[in-house]
């Protein structure tokens, strides 16, 4: 059973920085891509980021240059460095893992619980 627990999240001012952690178990992390999807108050869940096993990774337009998606394979942990936040970033934002080993497809992903993320103006 895959188990992600995200944490991280809480109340900044705008043009503050958080960072976000996801510990997963229950599976070999190295062979998986890992992501970070948020979702706001009447929006549909949008995928923020994703790093693949190889490391290369994939950003949305509207956090491009502001957030940085890193993993450390010992550890089993992805990471969300956010920087420059904005009002537009308050959102549930929720780790997920690929189902399948060597797979980019993040269309049936396991999630964790979401940690809140709120920035105020």
């Amino acid at each position: 059973q895959v188990h992600l627990v995200e944490s991280g999240g809480g109340l900044v001012q705008a043009g503050g920085s958080l960072r976000l952690s996801c510990a997963a178990s229950g599976r070999t992390f190295s062979k998986y891509v890992m992501g970070w999807f948020r979702q706001a108050p009447g929006k549909e869940r949008e995928l923020v980021a994703h790093v693949i096993w190889d490391g290369r990774t994939y950003y949305a337009d509207s956090v491009k240059g502001r957030f940085t998606i890193s993993r450390d394979n010992a550890k089993n942990t992805v990471y969300l460095q956010m920087i420059t936040l904005k009002p537009e970033d308050t959102a549930v934002y929720y780790c997920a893992s690929g189902a399948s080993a060597y797979s980019t497809d993040m269309s049936a992903p396991y999630w964790g619980q979401g940690t809140q993320v709120t920035v105020s103006s």
